[in-house]
């Protein structure tokens, strides 16, 4: 089943004046690199951007914000409101620690809205793909609705990425949440897939389509430097315009 005239419409090309929040089709596709890649380009850009990870699973070693700080170079680049360390899902992460914890879906929600709110732009990261359960029965589409930011879709880039990238922009525009674009991590151009996968996707979804190759994170202005050259300083505006 193809997707329907009203799933197919334009995407609005630029996050907000307040910022956008960063899903991925699923976990591992580059999330944490895009939130830190544009991060630092608003800050080199004069933005006082703040990256915000509503809850970090697999703490340690995993932690985003602290990436994200990393690649901006200064401490107060990134917030983290929730740290577990099962690399689960939260609220399967949250039951299955060694000492129970209880996540609240409204405390996560409330903090994420604070930051958004105190920060002149922010960049929120999400966790997983957007049906991941984050607390009292609540998933990350949910978080991103009520948020109320556009979303940037990371994916894959090769084979398989047409169906989860599409469900994903579809299941955003069904909740009422703009669409920024998509952005193809770790391109390479290698395969037959790779290649024909960006005309696709925009076809599919109406979505500008922006391919990141694999970046090098060492030294930290590499992954700045990498979105800089490969995504259109429009995609920044309105922000820039503060």
């Amino acid at each position: 089943m193809s997707e329907t005239s009203d799933d197919v419409r334009p995407g609005t090309g630029h996050i907000a004046a307040d910022g956008v929040f960063v899903v991925g089709t699923d976990t591992g596709v580059g999330k944490t690199v895009v939130t830190a890649g544009l991060t630092g380009w608003l800050r080199d850009s004069g933005t006082d951007a703040v990256a915000v990870k509503p809850c970090q699973t697999g703490y340690p070693p995993d932690d985003d914000a602290a990436f994200v700080e990393s690649v901006c170079g200064t401490a107060d680049a990134a917030v983290c409101l929730e740290r577990l360390s099962p690399p689960l899902a939260p609220e399967v992460a949250a039951r299955e620690a060694a000492e129970a914890v209880t996540l609240s879906y409204e405390s996560i929600r409330d903090g994420v809205a604070d930051v958004v709110a105190e920060s002149e732009t922010a960049v929120v990261e999400g966790i997983g793909g957007l049906r991941v359960p984050l607390a009292d029965g609540r998933e990350v589409i949910d978080l991103v609705g009520d948020v109320g930011l556009p979303a940037l879709v990371v994916a894959r880039s090769g084979l398989g990425t047409l169906n989860h990238t599409a469900l994903t922009v579809r299941a955003l525009r069904r909740r009422g949440v703009p669409v920024v674009g998509v952005v193809l991590n770790e391109y390479e151009g290698a395969t037959t897939a790779e290649r024909t996968n960006p005309e696709v996707i925009e076809q599919m979804t109406g979505c500008s389509v922006w391919s990141v190759p694999p970046l090098d994170i060492e030294p930290a202005g590499c992954v700045i430097d990498g979105f800089k050259a490969h995504l259109p300083q429009s995609v920044l505006q309105p922000a820039l315009e503060q």
